[in-house]
């Protein structure tokens, strides 16, 4: 029997508005997925830290701060020295979409700007980890 997503939503850096990442958030938990919010100010290390501890499928990371590109390049380095690639990353927040290659570019699976639906997150996170799931069960 296949298990609930599980889900790590984190906000990383000194940025405190985390109205974006409590939305959602609430509507992984409505759409049948565990969520684990790590709260403000997380650093990379305790996000990662967090998910593999939680043993997630995936962080979600919200970032308002301008940060992005640091810290979502830590915490994929971060799970690549830890040996947790197999933990997808999307984001969302106020990133510019100039900045979505760059990203991309360092192994995040999606970037979900402002006005994206939940729904629309919520799908990609489905096929993001059914296709992951699929992959360990090849291999």
């Amino acid at each position: 029997m296949d298990r609930k997503i599980r889900v790590v939503i984190a906000k990383p850096g000194l940025d405190g508005h985390d109205r974006g990442a409590k939305v959602i958030a609430r509507a992984f938990r409505d759409a049948g997925m565990e969520v684990i919010y790590t709260g403000l100010r997380q650093t990379p290390e305790q996000i990662v830290n967090t998910a593999i501890q939680e043993d997630a499928d995936a962080i979600g990371v919200s970032i308002l701060s301008g940060a992005h590109e640091y810290c979502f390049k830590a915490i994929m380095d971060l799970l690549r020295e830890k040996n947790a690639t197999d933990i997808i990353v999307f984001g969302g927040g106020v990133i510019p979409e100039s900045d979505y290659p760059t990203l991309l570019g360092f192994g995040v699976g999606a970037i979900f700007g402002p006005g994206t639906p939940t729904t629309e997150a919520i799908e990609w996170l489905r096929k993001a980890v059914a296709e992951k799931r699929a992959k360990e069960v090849q291999a």
